[in-house]
């Protein structure tokens, strides 16, 4: 099958629980595609009152009385936010027609190798019957940007209505899934954070994620992995049950925003380079398998493969790195996000985090362990969740009062799940812990307090920025804001308008205005160099003889992916980056790599 290309070449992915909660209104009329979260249906119903009332819309409040709610939840606002977007973009193909300035400004805003740009130009330039033949044009060949819809595996809770365990359907991500499938969107759900098998099989219960007789997918999945064993272990699986993926977003395994999925070592270079080679033998395995089981199923059996699309995202931030990953690895698409969350026009921030956010330097970015799911996590050093926090850890009272328990997942309490952000378990933990505390040294005590007390309610911080900007009103403990930004985010100092990010993206502006970025391949080296270190330095058990041979693994895999990089970056397609500051760095790295001298086990 073909791949259908997009307006743009780009799309911005899922940030946070709110930063792109409404991203498709502000910017889907453009045909640009990005990502809403549908974890947290508390801030979905809001956003749906809210959006309502600034529309002058219906609004029926879907209360957690009613026996579905959180499916009911999002199944209403993604269907309002696809009528929203319906609406504007055809007031926006309108505008076009009328004017002339309107017709200009979007011209700039589209890619310069795009065939409808070079259209639009030539019939702007004929002048003759303007309006109509501009009408005709737009509605042939202009389509809105995706509203596609984020599910975070591992955040699958079981619920319960009081001491009694709700059925497996009733888990959030289950839930999550369902609002999304019985919505009206025509369009795709992102899967991250890795397998879950038991969400995984739950697909099978629509419809809407199995071809029709015309090989159409009404809905369809995308997989966000970091490398290529994983996209095929997860593609077939789904293909054993008769379901396509239709894409694979490969994401930088630690130079992204969020929850970092730190890779053994493999670099994004090589692991692009390996689905380029190998992007016919993902299509075929999962092709053969799907036949199989559509056929024992009795449904519709494509002849030919689905469409699949390769796209990349994590630490891009020039048009030069951007084309290169479209050429060079032949991706159908570059996710944007870090640099959107200085363009207003396109997310949900606070004024105040948005300030923060611009005067960042690398030092102020960092891989945290603030993530109750215990997974490391990019921030931002200055949040007012990071003061609020700590002042309940000076204040001797520790830990959040877990209002919305989407990651109360640790059943070491109990059944119904606790999360170790909240007061409850920090307290038990403390308890724990000053009960040994003869036993330790005050460096051992304070680093263990400090290990219990670090964790923040993602949940609230994550949502408030969306309140914040909407003048909602937040209810409960200050929380604050958490925010998730990737490492590039050091090198965007000021906020820009949608316009201005695009062209930058396209090479016709730059809003950057740091002349010391490095190339986005060397930056994720450099923080997989300091990751293995600080893994090394910061072992506080016996080292053990898996933990050398993993050690040695990340370290022969740095090896090879910095071999690769000299090679790329001395060959004439990669010319943009064919500069001696690179491969010096290159050759300063290699030099680090092999002065990181991995333990042995003693011998007794």
């Amino acid at each position: 099958m073909t791949t259908t290309k997009p307006l743009h070449t780009f799309h911005i992915p899922v940030m946070g629980l709110a930063y792109t909660i409404d991203s498709p209104i502000r910017v889907a009329k453009y045909g640009i595609s990005s990502v809403i979260s549908i974890i947290d249906d508390d801030l979905i119903e809001k956003m749906n009152a809210f959006y309502s009332e600034k529309f002058s819309l219906p609004y029926q409040e879907i209360s957690q009385k009613m026996h579905d709610y959180r499916a009911e939840r999002i199944t209403s606002y993604l269907n309002l936010v696809d009528k929203i977007v319906k609406d504007k973009f055809e007031s926006f193909k309108n505008e076009l027609a009328e004017s002339k300035l309107a017709l200009e400004n979007y011209i700039a805003m589209l890619p310069n190798k795009s065939e409808i740009k070079k259209g639009l130009q030539n019939l702007m330039d004929d002048g003759i019957a303007f309006k109509e033949n501009i009408k005709n044009y737009l509605e042939n060949n202009l389509s809105a940007g995706e509203i596609d819809v984020n599910i975070m595996t591992k955040i699958d809770k079981d619920n319960f209505i009081k001491d009694e365990q709700l059925p497996v359907a009733f888990n959030d991500a289950h839930a999550s899934l369902r609002g999304f499938a019985n919505s009206n969107l025509t369009s795709s759900v992102v899967l991250s954070a890795g397998m879950n098998p038991r969400l995984y099989s739950y697909f099978e219960n629509f419809d809407v994620f199995f071809p029709d007789n015309n090989n159409t997918l009404k809905k369809k999945i995308i997989l966000k992995v970091s490398d290529f064993r994983s996209a095929m272990i997860q593609g077939n699986f789904l293909a054993k049950k008769g379901l396509w993926v239709s894409e694979y977003r490969i994401e930088s395994g630690l130079n992204c925003g969020g929850h970092a999925f730190a890779t053994d070592g493999y670099l994004l270079g090589p692991i692009l380079e390996e689905f380029k080679q190998k992007k016919e033998q993902l299509i075929q395995s999962a092709h053969d398998l799907m036949v199989k089981a559509l056929a024992q199923k009795g449904m519709h059996v494509p002849e030919q493969p689905l469409e699949l699309k390769i796209t990349v995202q994590g630490g891009v931030g020039t048009a030069e790195e951007h084309d290169f990953l479209l050429d060079y690895y032949d991706v159908d698409s570059v996710g944007w996000g870090s640099p959107f969350l200085l363009v207003p026009e396109a997310t949900s921030v606070d004024e105040a985090t948005r300030k923060l956010l611009a005067k960042a330097k690398e030092e102020d970015l960092y891989l945290s362990h603030i993530s109750p799911l215990g997974i490391p996590f990019n921030t931002l050093r200055g949040t007012t969740n990071e003061h609020l926090k700590q002042k309940r850890i000076h204040d001797n009272n520790a830990g959040s009062s877990c209002p919305k328990k989407f990651l109360a997942l640790s059943k070491e309490y109990g059944a119904k799940g606790i999360c170790s952000a909240s007061k409850k378990f920090q307290d038990l933990k403390l308890e724990e812990l000053d009960s040994k505390k003869d036993t330790l040294t005050a460096e051992m005590f304070e680093n263990a307090k400090n290990k219990i007390t670090e964790k923040s309610c993602l949940c609230v911080g994550l949502a408030n920025a969306s309140y914040l900007e909407n003048d909602i009103k937040i209810k409960g403990q200050a929380q604050g804001v958490v925010i998730c930004p990737g490492p590039n985010m050091a090198y965007f100092d000021h906020e820009v308008s949608l316009s201005e990010m695009v062209q930058h993206i396209y090479g016709n502006i730059s809003v950057l205005t740091v002349t010391n970025r490095p190339n986005m391949f060397v930056k994720e080296l450099k923080m997989y160099l300091d990751y293995l270190k600080n893994e090394i330095a910061t072992v506080s058990a016996e080292i053990t003889a898996p933990q050398i041979k993993k050690w040695n693994l990340f370290k022969n895999n740095l090896a090879e992916g910095i071999a690769y990089y000299q090679s790329l970056f001395s060959s004439s397609d990669a010319a943009e980056n064919k500069n001696q500051n690179t491969q010096s760095l290159l050759h300063f790295y290699k030099e680090e790599l092999f002065g990181i001298k991995i333990p042995e086990l003693e011998l007794m």
